[in-house]
């Protein structure tokens, strides 16, 4: 982006006009984040306030991080099971032809 620049000049006459290039560089970093409120039993509030002092880190990013975890693991059996079901649509091969050589009738006569 040029933007032109008046530099006042210190020698008789007008000021002289020159263009000066500037770069202008914005980084925006958005962290989106909403407050939960849970209602903990004292006792369990009391040993994680404990828990997180001695971890060095706060409930906040302790329930971040395991609710992380819950989610990745969910996600990857809900994977896990369409592949499963996928596979159980395809079926297995069990060393048959395409068309069997029998009828039902064959097989059920008496």
């Amino acid at each position: 982006m040029r933007a032109p620049c008046v530099l006042a000049s210190h020698s008789p006459g007008p000021p002289r006009r020159r263009s000066v290039t500037f770069t202008y560089l914005r980084a925006t970093l958005i962290h989106v984040r909403q407050n939960v409120t849970l209602a903990l039993p004292a006792e369990t509030l009391r040993r994680l306030k404990v828990l997180a002092a001695e971890r060095d880190s706060s409930i906040s990013r302790m329930l971040t991080e395991q609710l992380d975890e819950l989610l990745d693991r969910e996600s990857g059996y809900d994977a896990a099971r369409r592949r499963a079901l996928a596979s159980l649509e395809r079926g297995l091969p069990l060393g048959m032809p395409d068309r069997v050589p029998w009828s039902r009738d064959d097989l059920h006569e008496r």
